[in-house]
């Protein structure tokens, strides 16, 4: 993620969310400076038209069904590329390992980030190595950063969203969140549950080689769908009405939400992208996206309007809601 969008702060054991964002407005962006648009990359000028982007992973438990800590260390570096329309090339990666880590579950990571860097075609070029003490690292944290290359002609952005446009999601939503959660916790919840965790670069450049006038994308991470989606209503100034109906959700995923109380919109996914596209464009899109393996489970789930602003849920029992932003940690250590 772009450090001026999404900076790794902990509070109270949270991630993300409405009290993370005051945070970030009211310390970084009063020292470091703000951006004009928070994105999930920055963009820095010149003829390249580089693309970076930094990250910070103490995801609980560090292995976790569909993955752990280095596949997600990856998936996440490099999709937060990819939805700025950008190509992924280059990652550094730097390990804080905890005295007294397995080097058995150590090398399954590194192997996993060696596999799925393949997988997204990037190369890691440079990383870092350090030891703490017995109790200081939770086993292992990795931060990356990630460097692409954004195409001349190509200027997606969280603020170029009009009335009309319709809202994609890429696939099934929740997963990641779940699966981490539930391994973590040991609720004696059975079925299932895997995480999301892939890289989408080859799925957001099959659905810009179809649909080049996207508006923008997003990877719905903290805070979910209902948090990314009612940044890019802020940025655009803009209202958005979901279907409830519409929205992809697996049966044992909608099983554990229920169970455990908790809203699916507001769950990471780290294998999934939303997707703002012109309205009469929608089809082909969708097409584009279904056509991709990644993309299977698509859906168009909602469309930007003039009023109200914000986001607002059209609910399976015929009401709305308003969606608002995440406050504090729902699921904490997820990422």
């Amino acid at each position: 993620m772009s450090i001026y969008r999404e900076t790794a702060i902990i509070l109270d054991h949270g991630e993300g969310g409405a009290a993370t964002n005051r945070l970030v407005q009211n310390l970084f962006f009063k020292h470091l400076g703000a951006p004009t648009v928070p994105e999930d990359a920055t963009i820095v000028p010149g003829n390249d038209r580089l693309a970076i982007t930094t990250d910070s992973f103490v995801v609980r438990p560090a292995e976790f069904p569909g993955g752990n800590i280095g596949k997600l260390a990856v998936c996440g570096t490099v999709n937060d590329l990819a939805v700025m329309g950008a190509k992924p090339v280059y990652l550094t990666a730097g390990y804080i390992l905890e005295e007294g880590l397995s080097l058995e579950i150590l090398e399954r990571i590194v192997i996993a980030m060696a596999q799925t860097a393949r997988e997204a075609g990037v190369s890691i070029i440079a990383g870092d190595t350090k030891v703490v003490g017995k109790g200081d690292a939770d086993g292992i944290f990795i931060n990356t950063t990630g460097v692409g290359f954004v195409p001349a002609d190509r200027n997606l952005s969280s603020a170029s969203v009009k009335p009309g446009d319709a809202i994609i999601v890429s696939g099934t939503i929740a997963e990641h969140g779940i699966a981490v959660m539930v391994a973590r916790e040991s609720f004696g919840i059975s079925g299932d549950l895997q995480s999301d965790c892939q890289p989408l670069a080859d799925l957001a450049e099959a659905l810009i080689a179809v649909v080049p006038q996207v508006r923008c994308m997003r990877d719905p991470t903290r805070g979910g769908v209902a948090t990314t989606l009612l940044e890019i209503a802020t940025a655009s100034n803009v209202g958005m009405i979901l279907n409830e109906m519409a929205i992809p959700l697996r049966r044992p995923v909608r099983a554990a939400c229920d169970l455990l109380g908790i809203d699916p919109l507001y769950v990471a996914c780290e294998g999934r992208f939303l997707a703002i596209v012109p309205d009469e464009l929608k089809e082909e899109a969708l097409l584009a996206l279904r056509r991709h393996p990644r993309g299977k489970n698509a859906s168009i789930i909602g469309q930007a309007v003039v009023s109200p602003k914000g986001v607002h849920l059209e609910t399976i029992n015929g009401g709305e809601r308003p969606l608002i932003a995440l406050e504090g940690a729902q699921l904490p250590r997820i990422c």
